[in-house]
């Protein structure tokens, strides 16, 4: 079993930046392919990004390309969403969420987070 908690949510204006971190616990993360999500109020839940278990390959979903970057750190079980540029339309409950595989997959996932609110002003 996989505990995931998000971390580094918060209250910013539009433009600037924010780092979320997903932090594992109960085993290694090594393995598994791990993924951030969003849900905005009244809308379902939006796939944003996903990396490999080693590192080496990630997708995006088109309205983040260029702005957010996913990484990870094994060593210390934690993944990382990079978020530039922010804009009101990317203000979401971020969730992290992991499966077992190497490629990263936009769906069909496990485990997931509690999630961390990003909310981004006008």
């Amino acid at each position: 079993q996989v505990q995931l908690v998000e971390s580094g949510g918060g209250l910013v204006q539009a433009g600037d930046s924010l780092r979320l971190s997903c932090a594992a616990s109960g085993r290694s993360f090594s393995g598994y392919v791990v993924a951030w999500f969003r849900q905005a109020p009244g809308k379902g839940r939006e796939f944003v990004a996903a990396i490999s278990w080693s590192g080496a390959s990630t997708v995006y979903t088109d309205s983040v390309k260029g702005r957010f970057t996913i990484s990870r750190d094994n060593a210390k079980n934690t993944v990382y969403l990079q978020m530039n540029s922010l804009k009101p339309e990317d203000t979401a409950v971020y969730y992290c969420a992991t499966k077992l595989g190497t490629a990263p997959v936009r769906s069909n996932y496990n485990y997931w987070g509690q999630g961390t609110q990003v909310t981004v002003s006008s």
